[in-house]
């Protein structure tokens, strides 16, 4: 039997806000889910959405148009991007002095083991296949969202 409060959205417990979640990712309907999947989710999160690796460098390093935008707790990363690929994203964030702590989580259909081991090479913090089934899809997600946002402990900033 769960009580109500357990079923209640709540803040992570080691930041006591929101969680900002910058998902990177040009498949509209996996955005769509991934976006879905998570505000369903019991831990209270803003998500912010962008779908190629130019843009993602562009909001994290708040340039136009995204000059106000927050910065993010967790980036959920998709490798095959246009423009600017999720590689060349991750070796710059982890690259970069003040983005590198933001832990960086790769959700992608690629299996391949070359993938795998460039994007741990590139300090990514988890690799993730996407499940095509919905079922899956949606539990990885809950997988994610239980893992970085429940009980990884993320450092304290100003909002």
């Amino acid at each position: 039997m769960t009580s109500a409060s357990a079923t209640r959205p709540v803040l992570n417990a080691s930041i006591g806000r929101p969680i900002h979640i910058l998902l990177v990712e040009d498949s509209p309907s996996d955005a769509a889910m991934t976006v879905s999947a998570l505000r369903e989710g019991r831990i209270v999160n803003d998500m912010h959405v962008v779908t190629d690796g130019e843009e993602a460098m562009a909001f994290l390093r708040h340039q136009y148009p995204y000059a106000k935008a927050p910065r993010p707790d967790l980036i959920v990363l998709d490798l095959n991007l246009p423009k600017k690929d999720g590689r060349e994203v991750l070796a710059e964030v982890k690259v970069d002095e003040d983005l590198k702590v933001i832990p960086v989580v790769v959700l992608t259909t690629s299996s391949a083991e070359a993938d795998i081991l460039r994007s741990y090479q590139l300090h990514a913090n988890s690799y993730v296949n996407k499940p095509v089934e919905l079922d899956a899809f949606l539990a990885a997600i809950r997988c994610i969202e239980d893992f970085w946002l429940s009980l990884v402990r993320l450092p304290v900033r100003a909002p």
